[in-house]
């Protein structure tokens, strides 16, 4: 239980990141540049939008920057 509640608390302090038309017109613009998908060039905006510098991911390329958001593939050896 105090687990639980643990893992809550700590959910509430994360941040929802809403999409609007002007983040879907960013991400149109990712997926154009990098050849992403649409769904991982969401991803890759929210990531930006938000300020975050690592997108932690064993889809996306490993080391790959997108603009300032680095990828790291947590199942990556070395």
């Amino acid at each position: 239980m105090a687990e639980a509640r643990r893992l809550l608390i700590d959910s509430l302090r994360w941040e929802v990141v809403v999409n609007t038309g002007e983040s879907i017109l960013e991400a149109l613009e990712i997926e154009d540049r990098y050849g992403l998908s649409f769904w991982d060039s969401l991803i890759v905006q929210a990531a930006i939008g938000s300020g975050v510098e690592r997108i932690y991911s064993e889809d996306l390329g490993h080391g790959q920057n997108y603009g300032p958001v680095q990828v790291i593939n947590p199942f990556a050896g070395g």
